[in-house]
């Protein structure tokens, strides 16, 4: 009977030690899973509303200049594309509809794409019609002054130079216009 009750103790310590380790390994997963989550959420497409526009001077496929002086009159639709993303080929035509429907035309309707004006030659010319289209690399001109980070990426400037909607879809920059 002693062995009994001593094989019993220690199957309860067992067991109870078991448990111990248990809540360690869960509380650790709780941390790595908090700490993978925060790793995980990928930066900003664009500058988020109320962030300023940097400083641009460009000039567009019709040899006209564009600058940030340009975003002082009325609200300025603007979008970034590129030939090699397939999500900008999905945004195109949306991105086309609204500049039609932007209430201040053309002139307030910027279009960004980046690469060579050979390989993007087939977006200029879905752009060109409803939007002024200035081709250039990543990290330059209106991308650097709106801190593009991703395509397709679409914002809503307002007259004092500030983002009033963005991010990577073209609806979330017509609610703002709404």
């Amino acid at each position: 009977m002693p062995i009994v009750i001593a094989l019993l103790a220690l199957v309860g310590a067992v067991c109870l030690l078991d448990l111990v380790l248990t809540f360690g390994v869960i509380r650790r997963l709780r941390e790595h899973s908090a700490a993978l989550a925060a790793l995980s959420t990928p930066p900003a497409a664009i500058a988020a509303p109320g962030e300023p526009v940097g400083a641009y001077a460009v000039v567009t496929t019709d040899g006209e200049a564009a600058s940030d002086a340009d975003l002082t009159f009325e609200p300025t639709l603007v979008g970034f594309f590129s030939p090699s993303c397939p999500a900008c080929a999905e945004h195109l035509p949306r991105f086309v509809e609204a500049a039609k429907n932007h209430p201040y035309g053309r002139d307030h309707v910027l279009a960004v794409v980046a690469g060579d004006p050979g390989e993007t030659a087939e977006q200029q010319a879905a752009l060109h019609p409803v939007a002024r289209v200035v081709v250039e690399n990543r990290g330059e001109g209106v991308m650097e002054a709106l801190r593009v980070r991703a395509f397709p990426a679409f914002a809503l400037v307002g007259t004092e130079k500030k983002v009033l909607a963005s991010g990577g879809a073209v609806a979330d920059v017509l609610v703002a216009k709404g």
